[in-house]
């Protein structure tokens, strides 16, 4: 970490003093990678630019808070991350709370094992196709490595919600690696 903040900050504090220069080349730098963060929640190609691109913006207009505790690209992707969220959120997302419907879930599968024919590609390909509900939670538990308080606090559902909503996206993402791997003759 020390290495990326130390090769980056001295345009890190050209952006602190509102340098376009020095605000391009830093776009330039995480764009491609914080593309990929707002795709994981927004489908929409086109969103999903104009999310990356609001994010900076913010980002550039809230540099001064940018401390330095954690690597930039760090900072960054979690603007992009509310960001996306921000959006989902515009259009009025289907995420709700469903606490009557937890009674049946009795145990908590936390096995997340496939077989070793499977490929990231493909998990993230099934993690796409879900509801936006459960994409969501998916993507900040496995992919960003939130927990089930965190992810509550981001969506504004409650923490049995988070567990709800990921047991149920994880159970039909095996089954499609299933029927891919049913459909592929493993």
């Amino acid at each position: 970490m020390s290495t990326v903040k130390l090769l980056h900050q001295p345009v890190i504090d050209k952006c602190k003093k509102n340098d376009a220069k020095a605000q391009m080349q830093l776009y330039k730098l995480y764009a491609d990678a914080m593309f990929g963060v707002a795709k994981r929640y927004v489908k929409d190609h086109f969103i999903a630019e104009d999310v990356m691109q609001d994010a900076f913006i913010k980002a550039f207009k809230n540099m001064k808070n940018y401390k330095g505790e954690v690597a930039f690209g760090a900072w960054l992707k979690k603007i992009v991350i509310h960001q996306s969220i921000d959006e989902l959120k515009k259009k009025k997302s289907e995420i709700v709370a469903i606490n009557h419907e937890v009674q049946d879930l009795t145990e908590e599968d936390t096995s997340w094992q496939v077989t070793e024919k499977t490929s990231v590609n493909e998990v993230i390909h099934c993690i796409h196709q879900l509801k936006e509900k459960y994409r969501v939670v998916l993507s900040l538990y496995l992919l960003e490595g939130y927990d089930h308080k965190e992810i509550s606090e981001i969506l504004g559902i409650t923490e049995v919600t988070s567990r709800t909503h990921l047991l149920r996206g994880k159970k039909i993402v095996k089954e499609n690696l299933k029927s891919i791997r049913y459909a592929e003759g493993y």
